[in-house]
């Protein structure tokens, strides 16, 4: 009786294997190509197909080694959430001197869905960190109705508010950030994360964002600051918290 106990518990915990490949996208959107990790289940897909969630990196993460993708955030912790073993997940590497661009991410996912026929168009998500978190706003205020929801971790919306990414000072750094476009994002289910003791991206530059929209009439957005957390805490706090999870793929 005991073994029989312990097989099944086993059972009941076990998750499925995810299988991973690395993989380029086909074209050039203007000087970008981007090379990306595709993680997916190893099983069935559902009836609708797979969830799709991009996973943008932070500054740190840019270059040409794949696998530094693989640091923080989904691609790190995808066996750890019941949530993401049950989705595909694609984390692009943003070239050295360079910027997450809105066109390139787009195109990027356009074409991943266009291949494939299992991924469930209604159910796309984001979520990134630092630099990945201003290419998520930049990216929903150029086209808030392109994902079901989103999560983006202490970014913000101008980059060049920050003076070490003021012009001179950093290579390859640009602002799509639209703040009349992030206005119409108010059906758009969000929820933000900062540390209050950032000094990387100060909390204030997704307060101004938080308020943008709350003034816009928004009541899709959530925003959860940290007590004396700095800039990594903010996306290991978030990410380690499965309730982040369970909020995300319930949109």
């Amino acid at each position: 009786m005991f073994a029989f106990i312990v097989s099944v518990n086993a059972q009941e915990n076990a998750r499925p294997t995810t299988a991973e490949v690395s993989k380029r996208m086909s074209k050039r959107v203007g000087d970008q190509q981007l090379d990306y990790l595709l993680q997916e289940p190893s099983t069935t897909p559902p009836e609708n197909g797979w969830p799709l969630l991009l996973f943008l990196h932070g500054y740190g993460e840019c270059g040409d080694e794949l696998p530094k993708v693989k640091k923080h955030g989904p691609p790190k912790l995808i066996q750890q959430f019941d949530e993401l073993n049950r989705c595909i997940v694609i984390s692009p590497q943003c070239p050295r001197d360079s910027w997450w661009r809105t066109e390139t991410l787009k195109a990027l996912v356009d074409e991943v869905i266009q291949k494939r026929k299992d991924i469930d168009k209604d159910r796309l998500y984001v979520t990134g960190l630092s630099m990945g978190g201003y290419g998520i706003w930049s990216f929903i205020s150029n086209y808030p109705d392109y994902f079901a929801a989103a999560i983006p971790i202490c970014g913000g919306g101008n980059p060049f508010n920050l003076p070490a990414n003021r012009p001179g000072r950093k290579r390859g750094i640009t602002n799509e950030f639209s703040p009349a476009g992030l206005r119409k994002a108010t059906s758009l289910p969000i929820w933000t994360f900062h540390g209050s003791h950032d000094n990387s991206v100060p909390v204030v530059e997704t307060e101004m964002l938080v308020k943008s929209l709350l003034d816009a009439g928004s009541q899709n957005c959530k925003f959860t600051i940290y007590p004396n957390a700095g800039h990594v805490a903010a996306w290991e706090k978030a990410y380690s918290d499965p309730d982040t999870w369970e909020w995300l793929f319930a949109q």
